[in-house]
């Protein structure tokens, strides 16, 4: 078990008011970075980039699982918080596994999760881990204040957003490190410039390179994959057609193309897509809960969810059915793979409803 009382102090500055300055609450628990989650009764996970929020969290989840196998995991959504539902989940359980307790939209919380919480933390359950996940706003001050004071012997993991080039070159670089696997510059920097406007995007890129390159990662893997996404890549284009908007999805192909996008990796794109639309299509339950269960990251359920309007199963199963033709196609069972492109554009665009 964590001990209570974390170390380091990062004094907070001041800040200009009406009246002048005002001392900000001094932070007495450690703050790190996503990739240095580590268990303690009390987590704060905050800021403002939410995939950075759910791997560290996912992670914390793993380092749990990997000490005890026997991990409870519960989610509570704090903006939906029913009086009591914190100490219920908290209380010592028949077997005595210890639990995870993960909180979403801490910063839009209701008084009853506010108030219970903060008595909550005078006393921390034994054997649990409270994660808090607060995204940004004044919601919830007090509450951030006591734990940053130290109140629950927490610690904060801070996920800013990664708005510079260097910070997602780092990232992409880490990805990369952590399977052991060599990638030049040229090819850092190609996969940056390509997915420079969605963190969530770029991760998967590199996830997709390891799985599918065998040797060093160079620029011209990276062209072969990606050419043409500096401006359009097939994600774009598939949401376009999978919203149901048939013109903009083919002049986005149309562009990709020209610029000299492989058709190949754009259908890996499109049943991606629809693949995990398909997973969470008749799931119930929150992004947190159903993220546990299906093997994916809670983002990836919001936006399935988002996607799935319009779409019915049976849809579904035409659209897969169909993409599994057109990857034969494009890899050579048809002469044409710019048309069976268009062809499965046009049915995504009608959410698999043949004409």
């Amino acid at each position: 078990m964590p001990a209570r009382g974390s170390g380091g102090a990062a004094a907070g500055g001041s800040r200009s008011s009406a009246r002048g300055s005002a001392a900000k609450a001094k932070v007495t628990i450690d703050q790190v970075s996503w990739d240095r989650i580590r268990p303690a009764r009390v987590v704060l996970v905050s800021g403002p980039e939410q995939f950075l929020a759910d791997r560290a969290i996912r992670q914390l989840r793993d380092q749990l699982v990997a000490e005890d196998p026997s991990l409870e995991v519960n989610d509570l959504e704090a903006d939906h918080y029913a009086p009591g539902e914190l100490i219920t989940l908290a209380s010592p359980s028949l077997f005595a596994e210890p639990r995870l307790i993960r909180v979403s939209s801490v910063e839009k919380c209701t008084d009853a999760f506010l108030d219970e919480t903060l008595q909550y933390l005078q006393e921390p359950a034994d054997d649990t881990y409270l994660v808090l996940r607060h995204g940004g706003g004044v919601r919830g001050k007090k509450l951030l204040d006591s734990l940053r004071g130290g109140l629950g012997g927490g610690i904060e993991v801070v996920c800013t957003e990664l708005k510079k080039d260097t910070e997602k070159l780092d990232f992409a670089a880490a990805e990369f490190a952590a399977e052991g696997r060599r990638v030049t510059a040229g090819a850092l920097r190609a996969l940056v410039q390509a997915f420079q406007d969605d963190l969530a995007e770029l991760a998967s890129a590199c996830q997709q390179l390891l799985a599918d390159s065998a040797a060093e990662i160079t620029e011209a893997t990276v062209e072969k994959y990606y050419s043409g996404r500096v401006e359009t890549n097939a994600f774009k284009v598939a949401d376009a057609a999978i919203a149901g908007r048939a013109g903009e999805a083919l002049i986005l192909l149309r562009h990709a193309l020209a610029s000299g996008a492989d058709p190949v990796p754009i259908v890996a794109a499109f049943a991606s897509k629809v693949r995990t639309m398909a997973k969470v299509s008749g799931a119930r339950g929150s992004a947190g809960q159903l993220a546990s269960q299906l093997g994916l990251a809670p983002w990836q359920i919001d936006r399935a969810k988002r996607d799935l309007q319009g779409w019915t199963d049976e849809g579904l199963g035409v659209a897969i059915e169909q993409l599994a033709a057109t990857d034969a196609a494009v890899k050579g069972a048809e002469r044409d793979p710019v048309y069976a492109l268009e062809r499965i554009v046009t049915l995504l665009a009608a959410r698999g409803r043949r004409p």
